[in-house]
């Protein structure tokens, strides 16, 4: 349930009736407001200087109606908001939690205390629906405003946060959505919250704002806008949290897409690199001689270059074994039987 630090308007009505009444007036009220608080206001001519207002707040547990207890802190708050003015009975009216007496000749009056009475009224109200996240509504002229100080844990929360409350603000702003509340977002808050506990107003994704008019509380429509705007929190979670994955499927499916696409290229470039280095082994292999071959036609060129050169009749072992071209070289003819004058030089 959402607690709300807000003042109640019909005890106000009734207080200020008393408080500017020119004649002292007999008032015995009774009444509940926001379901479960009810209030009771005492004031009697014979005491025309204070007024009594007691106050309680039932709990209801398995089918009984009990009295919560009021913190000491709620009583320490109490006494030091006008020192003089508010004073705790002890013990309190029958049936309430809560009954103080406030003295009305201790209350100033004049100009200064009507200021700040409107001042008081204009203050924000903190709103606390779900814990760690707060929220403020103050009034405005012809219109009630919500802000929601946000803040993130993750950076890239952050990142997908303030995108979105741009983009909502942007979308707001178009002319189909003219019924909508208005929507602002701005990275510094406020001028009506200064005065805020610093922990509401330090935020690493700005504050998100929305105008509240008659028309978006008229009929059915209270509870939708009241339901809305206490789930707001939520549904920026909720947002985060889809986009984060609808992201991360993304990246997966790019990757996955440029791995295929290298995974494609490598195997074009390795049927590049083999097709280019079968022409080269097949060039070689269609121009590569035998060593042997190679050596033996060397060996013949240097044996012709000797023959030539040569001023002597030789022989030479094995010749038979070649056919040597006439254009090459000549032999002469020799004769079976050698003369004596003859002589022959073994070539090695």
């Amino acid at each position: 349930m959402a607690y709300l630090e807000r003042a109640s308007p019909t005890l106000k009505e009734t207080l200020l009736k008393i408080y500017r009444a020119e004649k002292p007036i007999e008032v015995d009220q009774h009444f509940h407001e926001f379901g479960s608080i009810q209030y009771h206001i005492k004031y009697s001519v014979s005491d025309p200087d204070i007024v009594h207002v007691s106050t309680s707040t039932l709990l209801e547990t398995q089918g009984a109606v009990t009295l919560k207890e009021i913190s000491s802190h709620t009583y320490e708050v109490i006494t030091n908001i006008a020192v003089g003015v508010i004073d705790i009975v002890d013990p309190p009216r029958l049936g309430f939690q809560l009954t103080l007496a406030l003295h009305l000749d201790n209350i100033p009056r004049g100009k200064g205390d009507s200021q700040a009475m409107n001042n008081n009224n204009n203050r924000p109200i903190r709103i606390v629906y779900h814990p760690s996240e707060p929220f403020y509504v103050f009034k405005q002229p012809e219109k009630i405003t919500a802000v929601f100080p946000m803040n993130f844990k993750d950076n890239s929360d952050v990142v997908i946060a303030t995108s979105f409350f741009q983009e909502l603000v942007e979308v707001g702003s178009q002319k189909e959505m003219g019924k909508a509340p208005q929507c602002s977002w701005s990275p510094i808050p406020p001028l009506q919250l200064r005065g805020e506990p610093v922990q509401d107003l330090t935020t690493n994704s700005g504050f998100v704002s929305f105008d509240i008019t008659s028309r978006h509380v008229e009929g059915k429509r209270l509870d939708k806008t009241v339901w809305n705007l206490l789930n707001f929190y939520a549904y920026v979670k909720y947002h985060i949290k889809c986009s984060r994955g609808y992201i991360q499927r993304r990246m997966r499916k790019r990757m996955d897409s440029l791995v295929k696409l290298l995974d494609n290229t490598s195997l074009e470039d390795e049927a590049d690199h083999q097709k280019e280095n079968g022409r080269c082994n097949y060039v070689k292999e269609f121009v590569k001689v035998p060593k042997g071959k190679l050596m033996m036609k060397q060996r013949c060129k240097e044996m012709t270059r000797r023959v030539k050169i040569s001023k002597f009749r030789i022989k030479i072992n094995g010749c038979a074994r070649f056919r040597f071209n006439q254009r090459w070289i000549f032999l002469p003819k020799f004769s079976s039987k050698p003369s004596n004058k003859s002589s022959y030089t073994k070539l090695d």
